[in-house]
């Protein structure tokens, strides 16, 4: 359970980080720095979900 919430949070992160930039008119390195910082917090929420609720 713990590594699918982990997967589900980054693939979200991810996009999330990448749709904000691409929003605010960013480059593509800055997308891709937006993009990692989601994935990153997308683990964190996913973990932090998986241990509540799993």
């Amino acid at each position: 359970m713990m590594k699918l919430c982990i997967m589900i949070g980054t693939l979200i992160g991810s996009y999330a980080g990448w749709g904000i930039g691409v929003a605010l008119g960013f480059g593509f390195m800055t997308n891709f720095l937006l993009s990692g910082i989601g994935s990153v917090a997308g683990v964190y929420l996913g973990w932090k979900i998986a241990q509540r609720y799993g």
